[in-house]
């Protein structure tokens, strides 16, 4: 999702450094524990540069990929075209429950999350589509300086100020209805912050 109006700071990339950055999006995928079988949402998807291996990877499973841009959302339909499980939804990710029809294993937001507003609420919306015990990984730059994560010879990423670390998002994430799992080390710059729904009553 890349519409300033709705989350800042959240634009895709360049392709050349995004695919640098990360040569290997299936070894991502397998390391935050999605498996074959499994029904998930790719939220704030772009152009799919993780939902063509999500397609492979769940197999029998069905893959849901959210965007607001249009464009990049057809970028995604178009590389993941050989694939029946996949589903492309043109729509903001808050209104994840009116989009999809049954409840869903693991919910991927990758590169996006700091620029959400209002981020417990978001959790909120991704909580009720989840299915008991369902897994919520978020993928956020770790909190070093812009200037220190160089891809291709220039600072990359989200301003500074926007970065968060782990604990800052279990600090948000969790108030939603989850419970901290693990954090995950996914790049020279990204870790993946892993919450489960928690089956009891949300404060």
């Amino acid at each position: 999702m890349n519409d300033e109006k709705f989350f800042p700071a959240t634009v895709m990339p360049d392709k050349d450094w995004w695919h640098v950055l990360w040569p290997d999006p299936d070894a991502v995928l397998s390391a935050i524990g999605i498996k074959a079988g499994m029904d998930v949402v790719d939220l704030c998807c772009g152009d799919g540069h993780f939902t063509l291996p999500l397609c492979s990877l769940v197999q029998s499973g069905q893959v849901w990929a959210v965007d607001l841009d249009a464009k990049l959302l057809d970028e995604a339909r178009q590389a993941c075209a050989r694939h029946p499980n996949f589903h492309a939804i043109l729509g903001d990710a808050r209104e994840l429950p009116v989009q999809i029809d049954a409840p869903v294993d693991f919910v991927f937001i990758a590169n996006a999350f700091h620029g959400v507003p209002e981020k417990t609420a978001l959790s909120s919306v991704v909580h009720e589509v989840l299915k008991p015990e369902g897994r919520f990984a978020v993928i956020n730059w770790y909190p070093l300086p812009r200037e220190e994560t160089m891809v291709l010879g220039q600072p990359r990423g989200p301003d500074t100020e926007l970065r968060m670390d782990p604990e800052d998002v279990r600090s948000v994430v969790e108030p939603a209805g989850f419970r901290h799992k693990e954090v995950v080390d996914v790049g020279p710059y990204h870790y993946a912050a892993i919450l489960a729904r928690a089956d009891v009553a949300r404060s």
